[in-house]
């Protein structure tokens, strides 16, 4: 009676770990594709179709297993789940990411800057700068690329963690460009490193960060250097949970967004999708999850921004979402303000240099960003 007891409870576990594999497994298939994460803030993998030539070359099973991974049913709980049981077993990373001091979220950035895109988004922006400096002249054209706070809070980081490895990139990067374009970051924010410089739970930069670099730029520029008391700093939420917390799939104490705002008010017009706002800020998003596109409400392709500064400066600014805090300082040195974003842009930047005029370009990105950004082949696009 023993021996069928067991053999009974032996086949009841098998079959509930079959239904619950399979169940799964055909729950993820029936639903219908979610398109965006909100929780994440990216788009996820879609169901590939099955060619050929994508199924013999091996690239159809690598997409078909990311369209799983990224649509399984209740993902986001499983995930949840997988980090609580490694931080209950005191483990201080996951995910590519570190568990660090004051309850910072660290992504590592593993094999981000060696790669072979890495590699050629060095040349094509070295190519860039080489033609538009002689162009517009020696400092009228400036790159800002900016660290990432695994390279910069390393005293935060677990015992015996990998330092990250773009403080290295960043030196290749440099080594490449023309005289006075190239403008040390890493320097500004070392400087600083006890002050908080970057979102615990997110992989942007604070906008005290934003505010130490352009002032060590506007200086370097020779434009107004401003001071932190030439600002009132709101502090406009105190819930912020960013895409780092959203990856591991769990819930901690949320950030702060603080905004700057001139003690001496001037006015300009931001000009998107043929319409126009007195306002670089959309308050909406601080109701969302993606707060920190309450910088003009978030990532688009084209913005224009017109001040009623008399300086005859007219830039270009290519960039990535690190660029949208750094910009609101700007604004007083410049009559006209051009925003690219090449990840959504498929304008030749070599036409809208030739129509638009500038006097200055400056290119803004986070370091990793940069390194994985399939777009910056666009810089070297010539006109047809």
């Amino acid at each position: 009676m023993g021996l069928e007891k067991r053999k009974w409870q032996s086949c009841v576990t098998a079959a509930v770990f079959c239904i619950l594999i399979f169940g799964f497994t055909v729950a993820t298939l029936i639903k219908p594709s979610t398109e965006f994460s909100e929780t994440e803030n990216r788009v996820l993998a879609q169901k590939p179709e099955a060619k050929p030539e994508t199924v013999l070359s091996g690239e159809f099973e690598e997409k078909y297993e990311e369209y799983l991974t990224d649509q399984f049913i209740l993902r986001n709980h499983w995930i949840g789940i997988k980090t609580a049981m490694e931080r209950l077993l005191l483990k201080r990373e996951s995910r590519d990411i570190y568990f660090a001091d004051d309850d910072y979220l660290i992504e590592k950035h593993t094999g981000v800057f060696t790669t072979q895109m890495a590699r050629r988004n060095i040349t094509k922006l070295a190519e860039f700068t080489q033609l538009y400096a002689e162009q517009l002249g020696a400092g009228h054209v400036s790159v800002l690329i900016i660290p990432n706070a695994v390279d910069i809070l390393e005293d935060k980081l677990p015992p015996f963690a990998c330092a990250g490895s773009g403080n290295a990139y960043l030196k290749q990067i440099s080594e490449t460009l023309p005289e006075e374009t190239w403008f040390d970051a890493s320097q500004i924010l070392q400087m600083h490193k006890n002050e908080e410089l970057y979102y615990r739970t997110d992989h942007h930069w604070k906008t005290l960060a934003a505010f130490y670099v352009y002032q060590a730029w506007a200086g370097r520029q020779g434009y107004a250097v401003p001071e932190l008391e030439d600002y009132e700093i709101k502090t406009v939420t105190d819930s912020f949970e960013g895409t780092i917390q959203s990856k591991l799939g769990i819930r901690t104490k949320g950030d702060t967004i603080e905004l700057f705002f001139p003690e001496n008010e001037f006015s300009y017009v931001v000009k998107k999708n043929n319409s126009s706002d007195n306002c670089i800020y959309d308050y909406d998003f601080l109701n969302a999850k993606d707060k920190y596109a309450v910088y003009f409400g978030g990532n688009e392709p084209f913005l224009q921004i017109c001040t009623e500064a008399d300086t005859g400066r007219k830039i270009l600014v290519i960039k990535d979402s690190y660029a949208n805090c750094f910009i609101p300082f700007m604004l007083e040195e410049f009559q006209e303000i051009d925003i690219l974003d090449l990840r959504y842009s498929n304008q030749r930047v070599s036409e809208l240099i030739e129509e638009g005029k500038y006097t200055d370009l400056l290119i803004l990105y986070n370091a990793s960003g940069f390194a994985q950004d399939m777009s910056i082949t666009k810089l070297t696009q010539r006109k047809l």
